[in-house]
């Protein structure tokens, strides 16, 4: 089966304008805020990486008219069916029918607030020399991926210069796929507006994208 990404949209041509919506107002209902505390009470039980969780929501077949939180939560109901953490008949009770599956840890309530202000850190220690340098011209990798990718597919095929190294990461796109971190020097790209969008860009736009190394080569 083909990979599909829903949620690849930049630089494509959308119906509708784009409304900015107020700061420091991140819910619109009651229900969001649940939705947000139970997608991280159950990435807190490391059942699942936070890789794997984008790529849950991103092909989500009915992505592009779910709202922000319902994609969150119908994403949660995937990776939890997927390890019959959730069973269908429990999905239409509304409540827990069977006996919970073992998870490796509970974020309990009290370390909400510390593990949130902890984060996590994907950078690791750098076990290679980095294949680029600051200045270097370099081109994206082009064509259809089939799994979770952050290299936007504006950014395919394009000549931009590297701006920063950032050390190694972990590799999400392996990540997602459950291959293990796969750590990879990260680089910040910049792209001038015109090598994307043509003469339609705007004069002077300079777009910077965070890409891994091996969605780079060396520029002709």
């Amino acid at each position: 089966m083909t990979y599909t990404s829903h949620a690849d949209l930049g630089g494509r041509d959308l119906p509708g304008a784009i409304v900015p919506e107020p700061e420091g107002e991140p819910f619109h209902a009651d229900w969001e805020a649940r939705a947000l505390a139970l997608t991280l009470a159950m990435g807190g039980t490391g059942s699942w990486n936070i890789d794997a969780s984008r790529s849950a929501r991103e092909t989500l077949p009915d992505y592009a008219r779910l709202s922000y939180y319902q994609i969150w939560l119908a994403a949660l109901e995937k990776l939890m069916a997927e390890r019959s953490q959730l069973m269908p008949d429990e999905l239409a009770a509304g409540h827990m029918l069977h006996a919970p599956v073992p998870v490796k840890r509970v974020l309990r309530a009290a370390d909400v607030p510390s593990a949130l202000a902890k984060g996590t850190s994907v950078e690791r220690p750098a076990t290679a020399p980095a294949r680029f340098t600051v200045g270097q011209r370099v081109r994206t990798r082009a064509g259809h991926v089939d799994h979770h990718t952050r290299l936007p597919g504006y950014v395919q095929g394009k000549v931009g210069t590297v701006q920063h190294l950032h050390g190694m990461h972990v590799f999400a796109d392996a990540h997602a796929q459950g291959l293990g971190e796969q750590p990879q020097w990260l680089y910040t790209v910049a792209f001038d507006g015109t090598a994307l969008w043509g003469d339609d860009a705007e004069p002077g736009l300079m777009v910077s994208v965070d890409a891994w190394e091996s969605y780079l080569e060396p520029a002709a």
